[in-house]
């Protein structure tokens, strides 16, 4: 991929980290594939589809304060981004369940994103 390219990627994916924490599910749904594959970090498998992810998250953020702030990018050899992580989560009393780095792997195609996995180094 472009420098071009891969730049366009990251600014998307950083505005992603941003209103993720800022809770902004429909603004994140715009740049997702209709069809998005999308990891349930709290459950287990994937959730499927824009309402798949509004219902994981919506449920997610009733249980758990998760933040999440990329710290690098980088493109591996088949044009995938590996965003490394450093996830903080709280429980809703404000008391600290998880501070970890975790690799976040995105799939983008045509501007957006069609699934992502989790990886733990």
């Amino acid at each position: 991929m472009s420098n071009k390219g891969l730049s366009a990627e990251i600014a998307l994916l950083k505005r992603i980290y941003t209103l993720f924490n800022k809770r902004e599910i429909d603004e994140i749904l715009e740049v997702m594939h209709a069809d998005i594959q999308w990891p349930n970090g709290t459950e287990g498998g994937y959730v499927y589809g824009h309402e798949g992810i509004r219902s994981y998250w919506t449920r997610q953020w009733s249980m758990i304060d998760p933040h999440v702030d990329p710290v690098s990018f980088e493109e591996d050899s088949k044009g995938n981004i590996i965003v490394n992580v450093h996830q903080v989560v709280h429980d809703l009393a404000g008391n600290l369940l998880k501070d970890v780095m975790v690799q976040h792997i995105y799939f983008i195609k045509n501007g957006l994103v069609h699934r992502m996995e989790i990886h733990e180094p």
